[in-house]
């Protein structure tokens, strides 16, 4: 008898019980503009970056639902965020001379439409989200519709708001001969408790940005709007607890703040830089 796999980022219809099933066993983890799961390290700024982190445990498919708390014990939906001016962003399109892989998925948020090898592509009908996705105090939905839900899997469900001509298999193809950057310059300072990092490098592509925080490490994948990329990882002096440690990108530079795991003072950034022996006095960063 056939079922659907109700594991996230399974979602497989099945027939055999005792098949294999790769999906994350956490929870999605959204916090301050990175997104990852609670189950596994890696972190990405963009929500089709964050569905296609790939599952990190193995198991048996299941068609039971976790159970829900008690009535009286189920949050309501939390009240909508402040009144703000949504962020819509108008998906780009295909080139026209582009190939199409078969099989291939809209890339459009919301849509999901597979290709199907049609030439008649004006007859194409794309129904997706446009804005960004919105989490508030348990909340889920779109910031170009109104509606919010609770659950995960039921916000990947809501249906598109916005019809357009044509789905977005392939965008727009990228401009050939990107520059390779070698090196950025970096400057820190730390408290008892975090070490504050910046990486100065000017007009990363926030959408392609990738940040994977590691207990000993980063790496780091720096594309930029200018057609240029910066890619390096860098060993830590100490360990750190990625879980809890965050960046952000900024006009010309990239800020961290890496949560110690053990108090340690960093003399350095890097396990492999040079250092005198002497250890950078730790206190809070001084006024400007």
């Amino acid at each position: 008898m056939a079922g659907k796999c109700v594991h996230k980022a399974c979602g497989k219809t099945f027939t055999d019980p005792e098949e294999d099933c790769v999906y994350h066993p956490g929870p999605p983890v959204f916090h301050e503009g990175q997104k990852g799961w609670k189950c596994c390290k890696p972190r990405v700024l963009t929500f089709e970056e964050f569905l296609a982190i790939p599952p990190c445990t193995t198991g048996k498919h299941s068609t039971k639902k976790s159970e829900r708390l008690p009535i009286s014990a189920t949050p309501t939906i939390a009240t909508a965020a402040p009144p703000e001016k949504p962020v819509i962003e108008e998906p780009e399109s295909d080139d026209p001379d582009a190939e199409i892989p078969a099989n291939a998925t809209c890339r459009r948020r919301g849509c999901g439409a597979s290709y199907t090898g049609s030439t008649v592509r004006d007859e194409e009908k794309c129904v997706h989200h446009p804005g960004q996705p919105v989490f508030h105090e348990g909340s889920k939905g779109w910031s170009c519709c109104k509606r919010r839900v609770l659950e995960f899997d039921e916000f990947l469900k809501i249906p598109g708001c916005t019809e357009k001509k044509r789905h977005m298999f392939v965008g727009k193809a990228k401009p050939p001969g990107e520059e390779k950057v070698d090196t950025v310059r970096n400057d820190f300072y730390q408290t008892p408790t975090a070490v504050n990092v910046s990486l100065y490098l000017k007009k990363i592509d926030k959408q392609r940005a990738k940040v994977e925080l590691a207990a000993n490490s980063i790496t780091f994948d720096l594309p930029t709007t200018d057609n240029k990329r910066y890619q390096d990882t860098y060993p830590l002096f100490a360990p750190i607890d990625p879980e809890k440690s965050t960046f952000r990108v900024l006009g010309t530079k990239l800020d961290l703040s890496l949560i110690k795991a053990d108090g340690t003072s960093w003399p350095v950034l890097r396990s492999d830089d040079k250092w005198t022996g002497q250890r950078i006095q730790i206190g809070n960063a001084g006024h400007a």
